[in-house]
C-alpha cells in the first residue's frame, strides 16, 4: 500500500486530542469534526495510528486510508480468527477518496466520505460522514455521490458512489444480531504499515496496543496483487476479504452453503463442484458455483464479472466489475485440475 495518505494533509498545528467523551455518547455527532479525529487539515490526532490491510477489499477502485484510535490506557487483544478484540472507546477509521487518474493515486484526490465504527458499552455502532462543502456531515440514510475518474485501464468513468445507510453497514458487518469489524484480523495485519517497515502486528504489541500476541504461528493472509505469493494464497485472500463477511456460517448469506472464510479446507463450501441452493438467472445457466479447470462455466466468475443488480457480487459496495481481481479469480479457477481428467477411461465397445 502506498504511502499516499499524505497528499491530502496541508501543513499545520499539531492536532487536538480525540473527544472521547463524544465517542462514547449514544447521540452520534452530526460532523465528523465533533469527534477530533483529525483537524481542519486533515491531521490525525495524537494515538489515532494508521494501519493497512495485506488484502483490502475493492471499492470501485477508491483509495482507502485506515485508522485506530483506542482507548489510553486499553488494548485490543489477539485473536487468530475473525478480528481482533477491540476495547470499549475504540473507534476503527476508514476514509474514502477518487484520485482523478487511478494511474496517478497521489494526485488530485477528492475525499468523499469516512466511515467510523465505534464501540460503545452497547455494542459497535457503524456511522458515514460525507465529505461537503465545510466539512463531513452525517448520513445516516445514505446518498449517492457522483464521481468521475479514469481507471487503471486509462479508461474513463463515471459512477454513482453509493454512501451505505446503517442496515446495509449491518448486512455485511453481521455476527449474529451484532455489528462486527471486519477487516483488521491478525492475518490481515500480519503485513508492513503500506508494504514497508516492521511488522504491524509486532509494533502494536511493542507499543502496548496489543496484548496476548503469540510468540509465532500468526496467521496471515496473502497480498492478493502480489505475484510472488502462491495462486492459491492470494485467490483465497482475495475471496475472504471481498466476500466472506456475507458467504461465512454467522453472515448475510449464510443460507447459500458458500463459505469463504479463511480457515474454511471443504472444497464444496468453497464452492468446489458445489451446486446453488437456488438456481435463478444469477447462476448464468451454470451448474456449480466453481467448476475446476473451467471459469467460463462457474457461478462464481459469472456474479463476479457481472454489474447487473440481482446478479453481480458482491452485492454492495461496488458499481464496476473489479478486472484485477476477477482476472486471479480466473486464473485460479482454470489452474484447478478438471475432474474430467481424473475420471476413468469408458469401457470399450465390444
Amino acid at each position: 500500500m502506498r504511502r499516499i495518505w499524505a497528499a491530502l494533509l496541508l501543513l499545520g498545528a499539531a492536532p487536538a486530542p480525540v473527544v472521547q467523551s463524544q465517542l462514547l455518547l449514544t447521540t452520534d455527532a452530526p460532523r465528523l469534526a465533533d469527534y477530533g479525529l483529525f483537524d481542519a487539515a486533515g491531521h490525525p490526532a495524537p494515538g489515532v495510528q494508521p494501519y493497512t490491510l495485506n488484502t483490502p477489499l475493492f471499492s470501485d477502485g477508491a483509495e482507502k486510508f485506515r485508522f485506530a484510535w483506542l482507548p489510553p490506557g486499553t488494548k485490543a487483544q489477539y485473536r487468530a480468527l475473525g478480528a481482533l478484540a477491540f476495547p470499549v472507546g475504540t473507534v476503527l477509521v476508514k476514509r474514502f477518496a477518487f484520485p482523478a487518474d487511478l494511474r496517478q493515486p497521489a494526485k488530485d484526490v477528492r475525499p468523499i466520505e469516512t466511515r467510523l465504527l465505534i464501540h460503545r458499552p452497547a455494542g459497535w455502532v457503524a456511522l458515514s460522514y460525507v465529505e461537503q462543502d465545510g466539512g463531513a456531515v452525517l448520513r445516516r440514510a445514505g446518498m449517492k455521490v457522483p464521481v468521475e475518474f479514469i481507471d487503471k485501464a486509462g479508461r474513463a468513468q463515471a459512477i454513482d458512489y453509493a454512501v451505505p445507510n446503517q442496515n446495509q453497514c449491518k448486512t455485511c458487518h453481521q455476527d449474529g444480531e451484532a455489528i462486527t469489524p471486519i477487516g483488521p484480523t491478525a492475518g490481515n495485519l500480519n503485513g508492513s504499515l503500506h508494504g514497508t517497515g516492521p511488522n504491524q502486528l509486532m509494533t502494536w504489541a511493542t507499543s502496548g496496543r496489543l496484548a496476548r500476541l503469540p510468540a509465532d504461528g500468526w496467521p496471515r493472509l496473502a497480498r492478493w496483487d502480489n505475484a510472488a505469493e502462491p495462486l492459491n494464497a492470494r485467490a483465497r485472500a482475495y475471496l475472504a476479504v471481498n466476500c466472506a463477511h456475507c458467504h461465512s456460517r454467522g453472515g448475510f448469506a449464510s443460507n447459500s452453503g458458500l463459505y469463504l472464510v479463511p480457515e474454511e479446507v471443504t472444497p464444496a463450501h468453497l464452492g468446489v463442484l458445489k451446486r446453488p441452493v437456488a438456481a435463478g438467472r444469477g447462476s448464468g445457466g451454470h451448474e456449480f458455483s466453481i467448476l475446476p479447470g473451467q471459469p467460463d462455466k462457474s457461478i462464481v466468475l459469472h456474479r463476479m464479472t457481472s454489474s447487473e443488480p440481482g446478479i453481480m457480487m458482491p452485492q454492495f459496495g461496488r458499481a464496476l466489475a473489479h478486472d484485477e481481481g476477477n482476472a486471479l479469480i480466473r486464473k485460479w479457477i482454470a489452474a484447478m485440475p478438471d475432474p474430467a481428467d481424473s475420471a476413468p477411461a469408458a469401457a470399450a465397445a465390444p
